[in-house]
């Protein structure tokens, strides 16, 4: 099976290499690796994260232990350019790398480098060599809010050589009494259900917003349907809405924010009434006269859903929506498309009639009816939403307390 595992390993390298000559983020993920330098650092504490969304998922237990260990450096790796690209100047961290290739050799030569305490995994994150050396090395290995389905890898017939990466982990902290049951049926017992730190991060942010105010003199007061991480299929039927709904404002905050997307959005926008955000400056009336806003830029939307009445939540349509919670943690009742089961809150939001799913123009048009067009239909649902996500916090004290103990 490890044959069989470096060889799809190289395979997804070559890949990865012969899309990087049309394709900017597959030559990001290529050159970024090339041209990196890991300097040495001692005892530190490592956060592994794939991806952008997994880093904010970890962040509450970041900051925690950098607060607990300010003598330890603390090294952020990440496999995906969406993420390292974003986030390569955090403040939060001493040095941030992209993971390089999972082999022997890169596991070896990284975690020499890096030498650390400890290692953080948030959430899928699997790698066979850097696994096993963590454990040749005796680091302790966690896995923070984790989840696990029947369908995944690890629970196949043919998944003995990701079990035995199960069997590498120090502890698993999931987010549910599903997943544990699921490790425990394979032995595993080295687990707590401590929830998920997306709700302590989301909650934290609802808390104390970073203030937009351009984004507040936009909407003067009037009632504001915030579209985060929206997609085509997404925009042209909430475009729909914005003549039947004229005592609304409306933001999009697309997910890709290129030239020919952010173009083809604009296109389906009523042009008199659409300013975008890069464009303020030079608009041809005051910003509180338009009835649309599109943010071309990354890292406001956790900020805007402060401003917001209701959220669109985009990507239903594609491969699974985004983040339903960051919206949900300011009271705000959350729309989305069909592709939503994969994701507990979405599904637990739906039955607290907090959460509604769409198919359709006609579905998304019935809904809006009542999130848009009955204020107390919308406040009620926004309550639900912001109460459930209060409720599901902690998840991070949990998990920063077992840490402590142990280390």
């Amino acid at each position: 099976m490890l044959l069989i595992y470096n060889i799809a390993n190289y395979i997804y390298y070559l890949l990865i290499k012969l899309v990087s000559f049309f394709n900017k983020k597959a030559a990001q993920w290529i050159d970024g690796r090339k041209n990196q330098a890991v300097n040495t650092h001692q005892n530190s504490i490592w956060f592994h994260f794939a991806s952008l969304g997994e880093f904010e998922q970890g962040r509450p237990v970041l900051e925690r232990l950098k607060i607990v260990y300010p003598d330890r450096p603390i090294v952020i790796s990440f496999f995906s350019p969406s993420g390292y690209e974003i986030r390569k100047n955090t403040p939060l961290a001493d040095a941030v790398y992209y993971l390089p290739l999972d082999t022997r050799a890169n596991a070896r030569r990284f975690i020499a480098a890096i030498n650390p305490s400890m290692a953080i995994f948030t959430k899928y994150e699997y790698w066979y060599y850097y696994f096993n050396e963590l454990q040749k090395q005796q680091v302790p290995l966690y896995i923070i809010s984790s989840i696990f389905r029947p369908n995944q890898v690890f629970f196949k017939w043919y998944g003995g050589l990701h079990r035995k990466m199960l069997g590498m982990v120090n502890h698993f902290f999931v987010q549910d009494d599903d997943s544990r049951q699921l490790l425990q049926n394979l032995g595993i017992d080295n687990v707590t259900v401590s929830g998920d730190t997306r709700f302590d991060r989301v909650w934290a942010n609802a808390q104390q917003p970073k203030d937009l105010p351009l984004i507040a003199e936009f909407k003067n007061n009037q009632k504001l349907l915030v579209a985060g991480s929206s997609w085509p299929p997404d925009e042209d039927l909430l475009a729909q809405l914005i003549t039947a709904y004229p005592d609304w404002k409306f933001i999009f905050a697309p997910h890709e924010i290129g030239d020919d997307k952010v173009s083809r959005l604009m296109n389906v926008l009523p042009a008199d009434a659409t300013v975008r955000f890069s464009q303020i400056a030079n608009a041809s009336k005051a910003l509180s006269n338009y009835r649309v806003l599109v943010i071309d830029n990354i890292g406001m939307l956790s900020s805007l859903y402060q401003y917001g009445d209701a959220a669109y939540i985009g990507g239903g349509f594609g491969a699974g929506i985004h983040n339903t919670l960051e919206g949900a943690a300011f009271g705000l009742p959350v729309i989305f498309g069909p592709k939503y089961q994969k994701f507990r809150e979405a599904r637990e939001l739906i039955a607290l009639q907090a959460g509604f799913s769409i198919n359709n123009q006609e579905e998304l048009n019935s809904i809006a009816a009542k999130v848009l067009g009955d204020a107390g239909f919308r406040n009620a649902a926004g309550d639900k939403a912001r109460n459930y996500v209060a409720n599901k916090i902690g998840a991070t004290e949990a998990i920063v307390g077992y840490i402590i103990r142990e280390d």
